[in-house]
């Protein structure tokens, strides 16, 4: 078990504060249940649910979608057992363990790059929170709240007034802690099963049974206006699904750190992520499916949908699902950027102020534009972030696996001259090995994300995009390992 590390064992204020420390004994309650709980109550939520209902839009069958999803999150889960290993073993959140690779100083880069992918995360969960609060405000009077699109923000002053309505109401959370946080989503998981599952009923009575549902072939099938084109658009699907959770496989230490046992974040996390991901994933697109039924075409967003109908159970569904995502918002994005912020100055950034940081950025980044498109939000935003994170869980696993097997000095992690500091605090070999892992992806990125502009980047370019997060996870894997073991 780890010791708690204070001034006194000679660390620098500079690495250390007390939301930084490693876990003691008396920290350590996490059972299994509460990762798996913990999973459940970040699983089941809107961006989860819009995952494989925008595959239905982009052209998949109900099967291909859901099967996709899974097996997104089978792959994922590996690196998050591997990683989440190092939290449960030695108590350190993860802009800590990132030093033993990148350096005392050099685990600002993987740190700040984690945050702030976690602040257009909290942004986007925080825009779907306002519009859930503002569909249940509009069918209480009987309006249209939204109001007229206002100028450069392309939202309505009714749909702004919401957002900043919902993101002030997070804000209450920030002080809690993870405890309050691990209690809220423990309560609140029952309730969102069950409101999918009558979700759920709902469109399979109103589409005419699953027949109806499951006989719409996929626009890739032979004679569908896309046919042949099904592993174009599956590969980068697939690394969409994995990057959907690439944040949390990097900042998973930040919740081991809190396990009784290695077993018990293992089970948990086992039992909580791809079982409940196949379920959240059958159910949205049998919806979804089904919204092609019923209004012609598909409706990939629960909230939307629950605008189009009436009812008690739309009304508690539209509460589930705020409550949720005050839940889910805090847990999966609010946490890690906190700590990320505050491992650049431990001494003069803590943990709470490193939520404020957070929530402010969610709301300049105009999360809502993220979410126009299917494509925007699956081969853009999910693959796009892929891109940077993969390299990152590369590093990671080949240091803590390959290169230290499993050991790893904590009260090193807190010293500018121990022997993570490398040069000047920085491990050229960590470093090296992001950047051979981002840049192959950069050119298809900027031709997927602006193809206006960067239209004369080559199909080849584009290739290596559509498997992102597989491609900058293994160059850097095995660069960074051959770089060490060779200067080791």
């Amino acid at each position: 078990m780890a010791q708690r590390v204070s001034f006194e064992d000679g660390v620098e204020p500079g690495l250390w504060n007390p939301d930084l420390a490693p876990t003691g004994a008396a920290e350590r309650t996490w059972r299994w249940y509460h990762f798996a709980a913990l999973w459940i109550g970040m699983i089941v939520a809107v961006p989860s649910w819009m995952l494989a209902a925008g595959l239905i839009e982009q052209g998949m069958s109900a099967a291909q979608a859901a099967l996709t999803v899974l097996l997104g999150n089978v792959v994922i889960l590996v690196p998050l057992l591997l990683i989440g290993h190092a939290g449960a073993r030695y108590g350190v959140p993860y802009a800590v363990l990132a030093r033993a690779s990148f350096g005392t100083r050099g685990a600002r880069l993987p740190a700040l790059a984690r945050a702030l992918v976690a602040c257009g995360w909290y942004g986007i969960q925080t825009w779907i929170g306002g519009e859930a609060l503002l569909t249940l405000l509009g069918i209480f009077v009987g309006a249209d709240l939204k109001g007229a699109p206002l100028a450069f923000l392309d939202i309505g002053i009714g749909q702004l007034l919401a957002f900043l309505a919902f993101w002030a109401l997070q804000l209450v959370f920030v002080t809690k802690g993870l405890t309050t946080i691990r209690r809220l989503e423990t309560w609140t998981a029952p309730f969102k099963i069950l409101i999918c599952g009558a979700l759920v009923w709902w469109a399979v009575d109103a589409a005419g049974g699953l027949g109806p549902i499951f006989a719409a072939p996929s626009q890739f099938a032979a004679g569908g206006p896309r046919a042949g084109q099904f592993w174009m658009v599956f590969w980068p699907s697939l690394t969409a699904m994995i990057g959907f959770w690439g944040t949390l496989a990097l900042n998973i230490p930040d919740f081991t750190r809190f396990a009784r046992t290695q077993r018990d974040q293992m089970i948990g996390q086992a039992l909580g992520l791809p079982p409940t991901m196949g379920l959240i994933a059958l159910a949205s697109v049998i919806t979804t499916s089904a919204t092609v039924v019923i209004y012609g075409s598909a409706v990939w967003d629960p909230v939307e949908l629950s605008g189009r109908l009436a009812g008690p159970f739309v009304l508690l569904g539209l509460i589930v699902i705020s409550i949720d995502t005050i839940s889910c918002n805090i847990a999966a994005n609010l946490v890690c950027s906190a700590y990320d912020f505050s491992s650049l100055a431990p001494a003069r950034i803590s943990y709470r102020l490193g939520g404020f940081i957070t929530a402010a950025i969610g709301v300049l980044i105009m999360p809502w534009k993220l979410l126009a498109t299917t494509g925007g939000y699956i081969f853009v935003w999910l693959t796009g972030y892929g891109a940077l994170l993969g390299p990152i869980a590369g590093i990671l696993i080949a240091d803590y696996w390959l290169v230290r097997r499993g050991a790893l000095v904590v009260d090193d992690l807190y010293r500018g001259t121990g022997r993570y500091a490398y040069r000047g605090g920085w491990n050229p070999a960590a470093v090296i090995a992001f950047a051979l892992g981002v840049l192959p992806n950069l050119p298809g990125f900027l031709a997927t994300a602006m193809p206006g502009s960067f239209g004369w980047i080559g199909g080849g370019w584009t290739a290596i995009y559509a498997y992102a997060w597989f491609t900058g996870l293994l160059l850097a894997m095995l660069s960074y390992t051959a770089m060490m073991r060779r200067a080791g």
